[in-house]
């Protein structure tokens, strides 16, 4: 299997991509007009040792590490709030909704669908991350299509 995923994404978005060393592949789409809407898709190369998502805990324990993990409002001055909004599992991926908001700044409203395949050589972890401001009526455009696009994540 190579970094073949099926997900749809609006076409007349903007597509970048990148390489950062040959364990991370990284590719994003973005509508040109509101550059705070977007859909990544990030492919990590993992250990051997790791053969199931299961591996990094149940969906509910890799949310909240993840969510925990980002979370910084209790510092002084208060930092990154983060909160878990739901997580599940469905057809082999983890599913896991949430918010982040730096202070002063408008909150991001995050989906992710997390799934693990491997590729011959090794297991990869794929991630598909949808982005979008809470409250905002250009984001709210793209809101659905976001939403849809990460749902409908799936291996080929």
């Amino acid at each position: 299997m190579s970094n073949s995923v099926d997900f749809p994404f609006r076409a007349g978005w903007q597509v970048g991509a990148g390489e950062r060393s040959g364990f991370k592949n990284v590719t994003a789409f973005f509508p040109e007009q509101n550059p705070n809407s977007s859909v990544s898709v990030v492919i990590t190369g993992i250990g051997p040792d790791f053969t199931s998502l299961k591996s990094f805990g149940n969906v509910d324990e890799f949310a909240e590490n993840l969510v925990t993990g980002l979370d910084r409002s209790w510092q002084r001055p208060a930092g990154l709030a983060a909160k878990l909004i739901d997580s599940k599992a469905s057809n082999g991926l983890y599913y896991i909704e949430y918010t982040l908001q730096n202070p002063g700044e408008k909150r991001r409203h995050i989906v992710s669908a997390i799934g693990m395949a491997f590729n011959g050589w090794y297991n990869r972890l794929y991630t598909v991350t949808g982005q979008y401001i809470d409250d905002d009526e250009e984001s709210a455009i793209y809101k659905p299509e976001i939403e849809k696009s990460v749902k409908s994540f799936k291996f080929t």
